[in-house]
């Protein structure tokens, strides 16, 4: 990235040159995002979350403006795993990307089969598991939010896998105490952790009377859910400071990416942003890089948690 300083970073045994890195769902498998810049310029792409079988997603509408944000409710619609490896995967491994790719199963042996898909295929960094959707139809999917689901996902993809591949666990903001997941999917074999997916949220037409989204309930992204997403990044620093974290979650400049890395980032994914701005990821990575040069860090590595460092301090 640069000669003088060190912006790479590490997710398990996975590395990137760059902490910057698209957020699941949010530039598909990246063609779109590739008319603007060269998708080896960032970090990694990591794929909208992919499934077994084709799902069509959610009834209309499925996306709603909010103040400092949107809701979406697209119900993990894609083309399926097969059509995925056939299609996808080889388009960006050709064209210079670094691939995470996202999955999402309805059950524990969902995850397995597809992760057991994934072993033999070339080009793949790292496996983001989404344990954490909150737009499936059955609240009762969402992995996420109990600590024995989570750790049954987790431990399903890791005996598949081995040690082929690290796996990152998705996590959702909508639990009571995010550190107590973050722990049991990391005991069961998760490399590293995404925080935080979209909060579960809604919308009333005040004209029909009526949930303006067709699928009632959909997840919140941008800017107003920043401050949520730095909370729990902090949070599960402190409580796993050893386990890489990959920060989302309403971020829109440079700023925003080293709020995030000061809480206890190693990376950090840029989704709804892009809606508005398709080179916002390289924007954004620019800043970044040109702020932590201004703070005085030699590498992107110093800057990590730096702002727990007065809390490590007290305890020696």
């Amino acid at each position: 990235m640069t000669q003088d300083f060190d912006f790479s970073t590490t997710l398990g045994t996975a590395w990137f040159p760059s902490p910057l890195f698209t957020a699941s769902g949010c530039a598909s498998s990246g063609r779109e995002l590739s008319q603007f810049f060269p998708l080896s310029d960032i970090g990694a792409v990591v794929t909208k979350s992919i499934m077994l079988k084709a799902r069509t997603g959610r009834p209309t509408p499925r996306m709603a403006e909010t103040p400092s944000g949107m809701l979406n409710s697209i119900g993990l619609q894609g083309p399926g795993i097969d059509h995925f490896l056939a299609n996808d995967v080889p388009w960006l491994v050709e064209n210079g990307a670094r691939v995470i790719v996202s999955i999402a199963g309805e059950t524990v042996d969902e995850y397995a089969v597809l992760a057991r898909r994934l072993r033999s295929i070339g080009g793949i960094s790292a496996v983001e598991v989404n344990i954490s959707c909150p737009n499936v139809e059955n609240r009762g999917q969402v992995f996420a939010c109990d600590p024995q689901a989570s750790r049954a996902v987790i431990d399903g993809v890791r005996r598949t896998l081995g040690g082929d591949l690290p796996i990152i666990a998705k996590l959702s903001p909508d639990v009571t105490d995010i550190a107590s997941i973050a722990k049991a999917v990391v005991e069961a074999g998760a490399d590293a952790l995404a925080l935080i997916n979209t909060l579960l949220g809604m919308v009333i037409n005040t004209d029909t009377m009526r949930p303006h989204l067709g699928g009632k309930t959909g997840g919140l992204s941008g800017p107003a859910i920043r401050p949520v997403a730095v909370r729990a990044i902090y949070q599960v620093h402190a409580a796993l400071p050893s386990v890489p974290i990959l920060g989302m979650g309403g971020v829109r400049s440079g700023r925003d990416a080293l709020e995030m890395i000061l809480a206890g980032a190693q990376g950090v994914s840029v989704g709804t942003a892009s809606f508005s701005n398709p080179s916002a990821v390289l924007m954004i990575q620019n800043e970044l890089l040109g702020l932590l040069k201004a703070k005085g860090f030699g590498s992107l590595h110093e800057a990590v948690g730096f702002a727990h460092r007065d809390e490590l301090a007290d305890v020696e």
